[in-house]
């Protein structure tokens, strides 16, 4: 590199493991060179990308993380050949779950969304999918249908009726229930639009699954539910408790949460924000040297959240094994000297890009768990565990969430927080009450 003064590294190794492509940038990193890659092979025979394709290097080749081959039996087991539900099918994991369902042929899919934006482009994205698949989506003439029926649904969670009338007429028998709110900051400044997303969606959502004998109902769960500092993970925890304490109650739904950390750029996670900082030449914003957090792809994700629902049982809490934390100011790096920039600091004030710290923001803890305790077991695939959480009985769970129900509707802020911390008792928020609206009207006071 240096003899021939190269500012351009051209990967060129599109079969070779995550691990040996991160050992190869990992020697690269001193150098101020921008990097370029072939696609992989796993891109190459998906069709995602043509060999001639020459891409940005991702944050999943910096990372190094190799992925588990999917176990087919547990793919198919609540997919191929049923008719399936995502709610938040425009977001990111519910438009990855549609992505990985499609693949895997169901006889319905049915994607309810509540944004009409969000809808199109997902339903737009798989009926192209459809025809790459040479499958159709419609009946034929003779009526016999054929392929896989897509059912695009706008609707909002916190709508019960609409849910459960849609499930019972298009036959659901399993339901991805990814429709959330994430994003930690907006929601703690939106905290009760949180409260009605998050928790009485979920609520919704599963009592409707339960009255349409929907066969398996599956709570896409985060690691901020563990010993929530913010908002968000209050109400995160507190749907998984909904789900479990709904477990226990005589019917025949499988009621099953899966809890995982950060994907890799879905809305709103670090990995777009640093690549867009980047382009326009910096800062690169950090909140916190010590930062760290788990990250796992978004394709990762939706394939080992669709094979822990062929393990559910009732009532199962199952953890993704997220491999090791990353310090986000050393991904910041990464990214920037791979881009072929340098980082400007005091040793370097000549570099490119600086890095700037934020400071922690509302809520926002250092570090992240997966697990409340310590009472967790091997699941039947080697990067699924079985998670065991106490939680309170139905009926207390049930009082509780009425109580909060009255409070949301009555915008009461101190009460909700209150509620919060009454139900999820781990939860310890570390700010006051941030709600925009309730603090215009404490400054007008």
């Amino acid at each position: 590199i240096v003899r021939h003064q190269a500012g351009l590294i051209l990967l060129a190794l599109p079969s070779v493991s995550h691990r040996r492509r991160q050992q190869v940038l990992d020697s690269l990193a001193n150098f101020p060179v921008k990097v370029l890659a072939l696609p992989t092979l796993a891109e190459l025979t998906s069709g995602a990308r043509r060999i001639d394709e020459l891409r940005e290097i991702e944050v999943e080749d910096i990372l190094g993380r190799d992925s588990v081959q999917p176990n087919p039996e547990l793919l198919q087991a609540r997919v191929t050949g049923k008719t399936v539900m995502v709610t938040g099918a425009g977001g990111s994991i519910g438009a990855e779950l549609c992505r990985q369902i499609l693949l895997l042929r169901p006889r319905q899919l049915v994607l309810f969304e509540r944004s009409e934006y969000a809808l199109y482009v997902i339903e737009q994205e798989l009926r192209g999918m459809l025809v790459n698949m040479a499958l159709t989506s419609d009946s034929s003439s003779s009526g016999k249908k054929e392929g896989v029926k897509l059912v695009p649904l706008l609707g909002s969670v916190v709508h019960r009726r609409r849910l459960e009338v849609a499930m019972e007429r298009f036959g659901v028998e399993t339901v991805y229930h990814a429709a959330a709110y994430k994003h930690v900051p907006i929601v703690e400044r939106n905290p009760i639009e949180g409260v009605r997303n998050n928790v009485f969606g979920a609520w919704h959502a599963a009592e409707a699954a339960i009255a349409a004998k929907v066969e398996t109902f599956v709570l896409v769960s985060s690691d901020k539910a563990v010993r929530p500092t913010n908002v968000m993970g209050a109400t995160k925890r507190l749907a998984e408790m909904i789900l479990q304490g709904l477990a226990g109650e005589n019917h025949v739904t499988r009621l099953c949460m899966v809890r995982f950390g950060n994907v890799l750029d879905s809305s709103g996670s670090v990995a777009p924000l640093f690549r867009e900082q980047i382009r326009r030449g910096g800062p690169v914003t950090v909140t916190h040297p010590e930062v760290d957090r788990y990250f796992m792809t978004i394709p990762e994700a939706a394939q080992l959240v669709i094979q822990a629902s062929a393990l559910a049982q009732g009532g199962d809490l199952f953890l993704l094994d997220m491999g090791e934390p990353v310090r986000i100011l050393e991904l910041a790096r990464r990214m920037i000297q791979l881009s072929g920039l340098t980082v400007r600091d005091e040793a370097h004030p000549e570099g490119d890009i600086e890095i700037q710290f934020t400071g922690l923001r509302s809520g926002e803890k250092l570090r992240e768990e997966l697990l409340i305790g310590a009472d967790d077991a091997p699941a039947e695939h080697p990067m699924i565990r079985r998670a065991r959480e106490g939680h309170p009985p139905w009926p207390v769970i049930q009082e509780g969430l009425n109580r909060l129900d009255a409070a949301a509707h009555d915008f009461d802020y101190p009460a909700v927080r209150a509620l919060l911390r009454e139900l999820v008792t781990e939860y310890q928020p570390g700010n006051d009450i941030e709600d925009w609206v309730w603090r215009q009207g404490a400054v007008e006071k």
